[in-house]
C-alpha cells in the first residue's frame, strides 16, 4: 500500500511519486480513456454498420458502403426481410432447435456434474478422464460416426434425421458444461450433503433440494454457453437437418444470400443477432457471477 492509501498504485508501473505528478496522472489518465474508447469502438462498430446497412438501399450499400448514415433510410428493409426472405419462419424454427438443445445441455451438465462431484462413483475418475479426453477431439472428426449414429440410432432402428432430436441429444455430449458444473458442485461444503443424508435425504433430494437452488450462478452460464453455441451452430444443422423449411437461420441466410437483395440479406442478419445480444444483456450479472464461482481466467 503506498503512503495516500491506495493499494492498487503499490503494484503498477509507476511508483507513488510518479502518480503525484500532475503530468504523469493527466497522461495515464488520457491513454485510459483513449483504451475504452477505443475497445467501445471496435465492439460497437460492427453492430451500427450492421444497422446502418439494413436500413440501406441496396444500391447504397454497394455505391457507399462505409458511409455513416444511407441518404434515404430505408425502414421497410426489416419487414420485408420477415416476409420475403422468411425470416420469421427460420427464426422460429432456430428457437426450437435452441431451446431444446439448451434444455438437453442443463439437463446433462448438472446431473453429470452431481454424480462426479457429490455422489462419486468407484468409475467416476474414468468417465471424468473420459470427458477430458473428448475436448481434445476436434468436432469435425465426428461428424461422420455421429451422422451414421442419427440415421440408424443404435439398439433402435429407427432414424432421427431431419427432426430437432438429431440436433437436441448431439448437444447434450458438451463436456466443457459438465466440468464447469462440476467444478462449481465441488465448492459446495460437504457438510450440506452429509447433513442431508443424515436427515434420510437421498441423492436425488440433495439435488434437487440443495444444490439446485444454489446454483444459479453456474446455471446462468451454462445457460449462456448453450444457447450461444446452438444459435451460432451451422455446419452441424445443415448436415442433420436437409430440409430447407426445417433449417435454422444461421443455415438459411447463406442460402438466402445466393438471390436475396444485399440490404434485405443484412437486415435479416440484424434480426438475427438481436435475440443472443438480448439474452446477454440479460443474464450478464449472472454470468459473471458463475464465471467467478468456477475460477475461469481470460
Amino acid at each position: 500500500m503506498t503512503a495516500d492509501g491506495d493499494p492498487t498504485r503499490a503494484r503498477g508501473l509507476l511508483a507513488a511519486a510518479d502518480w503525484r505528478t500532475p503530468a504523469t496522472r493527466r497522461g495515464w489518465r488520457a491513454v485510459h480513456v483513449l483504451l475504452f474508447a477505443f475497445l467501445v469502438l471496435a465492439g460497437l462498430a460492427p453492430l451500427l454498420w450492421t444497422f446502418k446497412a439494413a436500413v440501406s438501399s441496396s444500391a447504397d450499400l454497394l455505391a457507399d458502403p462505409l458511409s455513416l448514415w444511407p441518404r434515404q433510410a430505408r425502414w421497410a428493409n426489416l419487414s420485408d426481410a420477415w416476409t420475403k426472405l422468411e425470416i420469421g419462419h427460420y427464426l422460429g424454427n432456430t428457437v426450437v432447435l435452441v431451446a431444446g438443445s439448451w434444455l438437453v445441455q442443463l439437463v446433462v451438465a448438472t446431473t453429470a456434474g452431481f454424480a462426479l462431484s457429490v455422489v462419486r462413483p468407484w468409475y467416476g475418475r474414468y468417465v471424468y478422464g473420459a470427458f477430458l479426453t473428448t475436448l481434445f477431439v476436434p468436432g469435425t472428426v465426428t461428424l461422420v460416426a455421429l451422422y451414421l449414429t442419427i440415421l440408424d440410432l443404435p439398439g433402435l432402428n429407427v432414424s432421427i434425421a431431419n427432426t430437432p432430436l438429431a440436433v437436441w441429444l448431439p448437444a447434450g455430449a458438451h463436456a466443457f458444461n459438465i466440468l464447469l458444473a462440476k467444478q462449481f458442485f465441488d465448492a459446495i461444503p460437504r457438510e450440506l450433503f452429509e447433513a442431508a443424508r443424515v436427515d434420510g435425504a437421498g441423492s436425488w433430494t440433495v439435488f434437487r433440494r440443495i444444490v439446485l437452488p444454489m446454483s444459479a450462478p453456474i446455471l446462468a452460464v451454462i445457460s449462456l454457453f448453450a444457447v450461444m453455441s446452438a444459435w451460432k451452430d451451422f455446419l452441424w444443422p445443415m448436415i442433420a437437418i436437409t430440409d430447407p423449411q426445417a433449417q435454422p437461420l444461421a443455415v438459411a441466410l447463406p442460402r438466402l444470400a445466393q438471390a436475396a437483395e444485399p440490404a434485405l440479406l443484412v437486415a435479416g442478419l440484424l434480426i438475427a443477432t438481436i435475440p443472443p445480444l438480448l439474452i446477454f444483456l440479460i443474464f450478464q450479472r449472472y454470468v459473471v457471477r458463475g464465471i467467478g464461482f468456477t475460477g475461469l481466467k481470460g
